[in-house]
């Protein structure tokens, strides 16, 4: 047989969680078709001696749903070695949206994910090409991407679409939830994978409102899953909170015999050893018949944030208040900086909150005191006389709010991490690639996994960690023709180097759309990133440009058309 390309002489990982073997893989017409031993010639050869070949990386957990509208290469994620990539999540999109909707669209993304609203308008520009959730998958077709994509049908659009802005103040008729029903399942019909939804208190959109899917009662939700339960597939993916409990989920679960997956179960976050206690309900709901996973991350929750937009704080009701109170008096939040009243309010409710919470904080930018970056703001304080709330404060103001901290808020202990990530009732995710741009970057969470917990740490073995990357995450969303390297599946595939595949340290670019900034890991150690048979990455560099036709696929419920 003549190949397409062949990769050859590599260890081969497929994905299924069994031992590696040395071996050739042989691809053709985009798909595997000889697997340890590929006789032949090939139009392209790689020679993995040495590497790994494994099934591409397929990330569960990102918000490219705005980026892959001017950023076709949906970078970062080839960089690591994805090669499919979930959206839609925490019921965040940008379809459906009426005309008269999209500024206040971009302004939620803005707010609950850190997106540059700039970056979003300059991005999307005035010309949607899309007006309905069918449309928007349509666009993303037609346009074409370097990786391949899967959607979750998006709770907030849906809401603002069918009640306009009174969908941030109120719960849903009877006749607008029949409504949304319907969309929900226009939406499945039309391609997508499953339902997002948030509840999480620290979830508010523009001028500090609810987003929309917060103000849903539990029995909208109900309503809106069983249209799942009633095409057999799907899954339901939600942000947690307080009013739709993992009790809930699992009501959910079991009544429309669907997966649920919440975001997100983190070491600290409820106080330290908590964690344990979620793991045991999780193998209780297992038991009892639901399936309902927390999704978990290897990485630290490193957010760098500045007091212009403290999204982090937004749990907190007078944080929340205070930014209402700006959006309609600018200035509002300088002066409440400014006040000792007000700074001992942020002193007396973080430190009980958060734990500790400014012994983690770095000083990671100041144009006005380049001498305190990249220093504990604890250890400044103490060099300078002053408390930590009230230097942060100053050196803030003096920054016009624009200094940048740099905040370790969960997953900090690698003990409780290395429980959370082997729990067999887990899956790891949580990239949240495509959002949070300047404030953090986690795309980099699979050669993280490979060089911090393989490699350094021993917690997984490597067969183990590509499981839990590859098949794992592919079958619980349901895309069904990923994950595994075998004969007759797509070729999606990743060469790595076990010895030096890791994530670079995080940089601050300035790439996005009207010069907006956003923090970027570059990858070592990944060799050759493939879609559909294609080579998109070889040696940490591009083989393809956005003006190319790309061979990335829209999995229309959960595979290729």
């Amino acid at each position: 047989m003549t190949f397409d390309l062949k990769i050859t002489g590599g260890t081969i990982v497929d994905g299924t969680g069994k031992p590696g073997f040395v071996g050739d893989l042989g691809i053709k017409d985009g798909k595997v078709v000889a697997i340890g031993k590929a006789d032949g010639p090939a139009a392209q050869t790689i020679d993995a001696t040495g590497k790994v070949v494994a099934p591409g990386f397929v990330d569960v957990h990102t918000h490219y749903d705005a980026q892959i509208l001017w950023d076709r290469m949906l970078t970062i994620s080839p960089w690591h070695g994805v090669t499919t990539t979930v959206i839609g999540n925490c019921g965040f999109g940008v379809a459906p949206t009426r005309e008269i909707h999209r500024k206040m669209i971009m302004q939620t993304l803005e707010k609950v994910e850190g997106m540059s609203l700039e970056a979003l308008e300059a991005g999307l520009g005035t010309a949607w090409p899309f007006e309905t959730f069918p449309q928007y998958l349509d666009a993303l077709e037609k346009r074409g991407s370097a990786i391949n994509v899967a959607a979750l049908f998006g709770h907030t659009p849906l809401r603002l679409y069918v009640m306009g802005e009174e969908s941030t103040e109120r719960a849903a008729t009877a006749d607008e939830v029949g409504t949304m029903k319907k969309l929900v399942r226009e939406a499945m019909e039309s391609g997508a994978i499953g339902f997002g939804t948030s509840v999480s208190v620290s979830h508010n959109g523009y001028a500090g409102k609810p987003v929309p899917s917060r103000q849903a009662t539990p029995e909208e939700i109900d309503s809106l899953v069983a249209v799942m339960g009633e095409l057999k597939r799907g899954l339901m993916q939600i942000t947690i909170g307080r009013d739709f409990s993992t009790r809930h989920m699992a009501e959910v679960s079991r009544k429309y015999n669907i997966p649920v997956t919440w975001t997100a179960l983190l070491s600290h976050l409820y106080g330290p050893g908590g964690h344990r206690k979620q793991l045991d309900l999780a193998a209780e709901q297992r038991k009892s018949g639901a399936l309902v996973i927390p999704q978990v991350s290897c990485r630290p929750l490193n957010f760098e944030v500045t007091f212009a937009e403290p999204f982090i704080f937004d749990v907190m009701p007078f944080m929340n208040d205070l930014a209402k109170a700006d959006a309609k008096e600018p200035g509002t939040r300088r002066r409440a900086y400014a006040d000792p009243a007000w700074r001992e309010k942020l002193r007396s409710e973080v430190t009980p909150l958060f734990r500790n919470w400014w012994d983690r904080v770095v000083i990671a930018w100041s144009p006005s005191h380049r001498e305190l970056e990249e220093q504990p703001l604890t250890a400044a304080a103490a060099k300078l006389g002053k408390d930590p709330v009230d230097l942060a404060l100053d050196i803030s103001l003096a920054d016009d709010l624009q200094t940048r901290f740099r905040m370790a808020v969960m997953n900090f202990d690698e003990k409780e991490v290395a429980e959370l990530i082997t729990d067999p009732n887990t899956i790891i995710a949580l990239s949240d690639a495509g959002a949070h741009a300047s404030q953090l970057c986690d795309a980099c969470y699979s050669t993280h996994l490979l060089g911090h917990w393989v490699r350094e740490r021993k917690v997984f073995t490597l067969e183990e960690a590509v499981h839990n990357l590859t098949q794992r995450p592919a079958e619980m969303f349901g895309i069904i023709d990923r994950g595994v390297l075998a004969e007759g599946r797509p070729a999606d595939v990743v060469v790595f180097d076990p010895k030096t595949v890791n994530p670079g340290p995080l940089k601050r670019v300035y790439d996005l759309p009207a010069g907006a900034d956003r923090l970027v890991s570059d990858a070592s150690g990944i060799d050759a990133v493939v879609v559909n048979g294609r080579i998109i990455r070889r040696n940490n560099k591009d083989t393809v440009t956005a003006n190319d036709k790309l061979p990335g696929r829209l999995l229309r419920h959960g595979r290729a058309a």
